[in-house]
């Protein structure tokens, strides 16, 4: 039972050179970058909070998990274990159910769902089978993990269709460029470490835990904006960035301008 607990007990090894710069620390580079989550999440709870107060204070959980797979990324990363393999990708798909749960579209529910409640119930049922199952096979806990955020990726998109707000489409650009520059960064240090070690750079992964971090900022707070259309349109939603609005580039969050009944504009 110790060995998961044992350093280097994971089966996954990124490209990063072990102990390079700490004997205590398997991969220094990846594991500071882990504190980018502990930067932005609490900014987000912060400015998402009038539109959580008046949609669902759950909404704040995403960015409470979110610290949560900082954390946890991080203690991965300085011991490359077992345990902290699981628990940084457990960690990412419990932020992806709660996302699922409060922000999935009512229209898209199954027809044998007819409220929310009842959809978080199930995708509860879901995530807890999908945790017990990601011990059968750890290494493929990633890619899984990715077919998820093409999915909601994918919702984003089809959402999108039917908007014609251009600071919306913007973000959403902004959004999808963030998350293909990611996925890039991940994709390269797992299957181009030889090239990336040839010149001396094995940091992507990285890189990776930077525009992830970001790239969810920008998309859920995307999705967030299209919610509050469909859900609490009195509330005359509109997008902002932090902090300054003149920049058109920072954190973008959702500030309501309202409380008269307004048609919804996405």
């Amino acid at each position: 039972m110790a060995g998961v607990f044992s350093y280097e007990s994971s089966e996954i090894d990124w490209c990063e050179d072990n102990y390079r710069h700490s004997e205590h620390v398997v991969e220094s580079f990846n594991t500071m970058s882990s504190f980018i989550f502990f930067i932005i999440s609490p900014i987000m709870l912060y400015l998402l909070h009038p539109y959580a107060k008046e949609r669902s204070l759950a909404i704040h959980l995403v960015w409470v998990m979110m610290i949560f797979v900082g954390l946890f990324s991080a203690y991965f990363h300085m011991t490359l274990s077992f345990v902290g393999q699981m628990l940084d990708e457990l960690s990412i798909l419990w932020v992806l159910a709660v996302g699922y749960a409060v922000w999935f579209p009512r229209r898209l529910f199954p027809s044998f769902i007819k409220d929310r409640s009842t959809f978080s119930k199930l995708v509860l049922v879901i995530t807890v089978i999908s945790s017990v199952s990601s011990f059968v096979k750890p290494t493929a806990n990633a890619y899984a993990l990715n077919c998820f955020g093409l999915h909601l990726l994918y919702t984003l998109i089809t959402e999108m269709k039917c908007c014609t707000d251009q600071k919306a489409l913007r973000l959403a650009k902004l959004s999808i460029a963030l998350w293909v520059l990611a996925i890039s960064c991940w994709l390269g240090d797992r299957f181009g470490c030889s090239f990336w070690q040839r010149i001396n750079f094995c940091y992507l992964h990285g890189f990776w835990h930077i525009l992830i971090v970001i790239a969810v900022a920008y998309g859920s707070t995307l999705i967030a904006y299209l919610d509050a259309n469909y859900e609490i349109p009195y509330s005359l939603p509109g997008l902002q960035y932090w902090p300054c609005d003149r920049w058109a580039v920072g954190l973008p969050h959702i500030v309501l301008k309202g409380n008269s009944k307004t048609e919804k504009r996405c």
